[in-house]
């Protein structure tokens, strides 16, 4: 299919230092300890690991109500990226996806079931299967 491209730079130590991670047809993302543990302005690995999980989950989920013969009319979903202190590191030990969905025509056994297929077989949840991945979602209005 293709090869899609991300690259980052980091000067300095790990306290001192700072980063730019840059998807190779997006800005630049800016990070550093402060983006990561204390709340500073910038962004970090997880926040783009959610982001990326977010935004392949909404395409997948389109794909697959459209294959039930569903048109969706809007998808929000976001991601809750847990990361957890494990021994002299630290790990991303859970992800919750929360969706919002709306598409006539259909009952909400019928999403639930479209939306865990979805949950399992879209590419980003396959890289991250080593992560715990829960999903709510529901249907709007």
């Amino acid at each position: 299919m293709g090869i899609s491209k991300g690259s980052a730079q980091w000067t300095g130590g790990i306290k001192d230092g700072k980063g730019v991670m840059k998807p190779a047809h997006a800005p630049e993302a800016p990070f550093s300890l402060g983006t990561r543990f204390e709340g500073q302005q910038g962004t970090n690995p997880e926040e783009l690991i959610g982001a990326a999980l977010s935004g392949c989950f909404s395409m997948a989920l389109s794909l697959g109500l459209e294959k039930a013969g569903l048109k969706p009319q809007s998808i929000q979903t976001a991601a809750d990226v847990q990361l957890d202190k494990q021994g002299e590191g630290f790990a991303i030990t859970t992800i919750t996806l929360t969706n919002e969905t709306s598409v006539p025509g259909t009952n909400d056994e019928q999403f639930q079931k479209i939306a865990e297929e979805t949950k399992k077989n879209c590419p980003v949840s396959k890289a991250l299967a080593g992560v715990k991945i829960t999903l709510h979602a529901k249907l709007a209005g």
